[in-house]
């Protein structure tokens, strides 16, 4: 029977949002995936900012947020496929 074996390590790492430092405790096998969501965030922001240049960096980032929400949402309201016995 095969089976993954999760990482229980806690390791520390520092991602940057919005500039800012954000010192985090998680598992070590999330590692790549945090930095993956924390570049997607940072290009969120950073197209909200050039896409509206008149929003400060609070705005850019609420906004980059809501639209995270969003496809959250989206994601978890798609239909399942039903099993067919």
């Amino acid at each position: 029977m095969a089976y993954e074996v999760q990482s229980n390590h806690i390791i520390q790492v520092t991602i940057l949002i919005a500039g800012r430092p954000y010192l985090l405790n998680i598992n070590a096998a999330d590692e790549a995936l945090i930095h993956r969501l924390a570049k997607d965030i940072n290009d969120k922001i950073t197209a909200f900012q050039t896409g509206q240049p008149s929003r400060d960096l609070q705005d850019c980032f609420a906004l980059a947020m809501l639209t995270c929400a969003v496809e959250l949402h989206r994601a978890s309201q798609r239909p399942q496929p039903v099993a067919v016995v």
